[in-house]
């Protein structure tokens, strides 16, 4: 008799990042855990939970204990406070912050009694953890340093989180994965939408400019350093390859593992990115031009950036990625398949 595949346990499932890693989980019975189902075909067990209570932590544990799943694989986290509609910084970071903390507060009491413990937990934090302005490629071991942007401090705070609380887990392998920017055609997110000019906002007034088709421009300060600055991009099906390929090891004998990734080859220059875009370029005289402009837009409800986004607008972030080659070995480039310019050609194709 077939024995039944190992469960495994997905928050954020009806995330981008989710639905691109459902279709590589069929050797595994998934759960899926968010606010909302996912729009999806593929066999799912759908739990409706929300990590920003306090008695999710209950919840969870308990969904663990009665489960049994291999693997949790935490993608729930706001990153983009208009789309999601989660607007209070306050919640967002109950959701992020301390949502993170209480599902692993979940693992660690599930693997106290358990017989068959849960064997790997992996997390996505995020380049933006590292700080937008970086005088050298961040290693995996480069100070944590992200400020002003609340989902950039979050993604801090929570990869501090993971790592403080990856000894509790008992006999489960922690994996912290620091992706760059995603890309890719089906990827929404604040760099690809100024590169694209998506006017992403929920007033009126972007309602009647989507309407007519309008472009936002791409909006720089003066001067040829920001230009000339460089960005690394991970295709999203990339990222979802990796971890769908983590969940196929033998769970590490080190505790925690933490990743850079990115994608292959060279980063590109932002000015190269609002070429490939065919975006409009306009030039302002500074940075704080450009901080007027970002809160013209979003009080007006026009664009979804937020004016704390500025510093990872105007700054320069690359990631060392050897460590993630090393680990791949072989495999690196079957999973790593796009080059970081494809990926942001996909990202930008049929928007011209």
């Amino acid at each position: 008799m077939e024995s039944a595949k190992p469960v495994v346990v997905v928050t954020g499932i009806a995330g981008n990042l989710g639905s691109r890693l459902l279709p590589l989980l069929g050797d595994f019975s998934v759960i899926g855990v968010d606010l909302s189902p996912p729009q999806t075909d593929l066999p799912l067990q759908f739990e409706q939970l929300d990590l920003g209570q306090e008695s999710s932590t209950r919840t969870f544990y308990e969904l663990l204990h009665e489960t049994h799943p291999v693997a949790v694989i935490h993608l729930a986290f706001v990153i983009d406070a208009v789309r999601t509609g989660v607007l209070d910084t306050e919640r967002m970071w109950q959701i992020n912050v301390a949502g993170t903390a209480r599902v692993m507060e979940a693992i660690t009491e599930a693997n106290r009694t358990a017989e068959n413990p849960i064997r790997q937990f992996i997390f996505p934090s995020s380049v933006s953890a590292y700080g937008p302005s970086l005088s050298a490629p961040a290693r995996e071991e480069s100070v944590l340093a992200a400020h002003t942007l609340p989902y950039a401090i979050h993604k801090k705070q929570s990869d501090e989180v993971v790592q403080q609380r990856a000894p509790a887990l008992r006999g489960c392998s922690v994996y912290i994965l620091r992706p760059h920017i995603f890309a890719g055609a089906s990827v929404e997110n604040y760099l690809l939408g100024a590169f694209r000019g998506t006017i992403n906002g929920k007033g009126p007034r972007a309602e009647k400019m989507r309407s007519e088709g309008k472009r936002l421009p791409c909006m720089m300060p003066r001067g040829q350093q920001y230009l000339d600055n460089k960005i690394q991009f991970v295709h999203v099906d990339d990222m979802a390859r990796l971890i769908a390929h983590i969940l196929h090891r033998d769970p590490e004998a080190q505790r925690l593992t933490i990743l850079n990734v990115a994608g292959r080859g060279e980063p590109l220059t932002f000015g190269r990115c609002i070429e490939m875009a065919q975006a409009k370029l306009v030039r302002v005289p500074g940075k704080w031009a450009m901080k007027l402009v970002l809160q013209y837009m979003w009080k007006r409800q026009i664009s979804a950036i937020p004016p704390e986004a500025l510093p990872y607008m105007t700054g320069e972030y690359i990631m060392n990625t050897d460590r993630l080659r090393s680990f791949l070995g072989a495999e690196y480039e079957n999973l790593m398949r796009y080059m970081i310019v494809d990926a942001f050609a996909d990202s930008v194709k049929s928007r011209g």
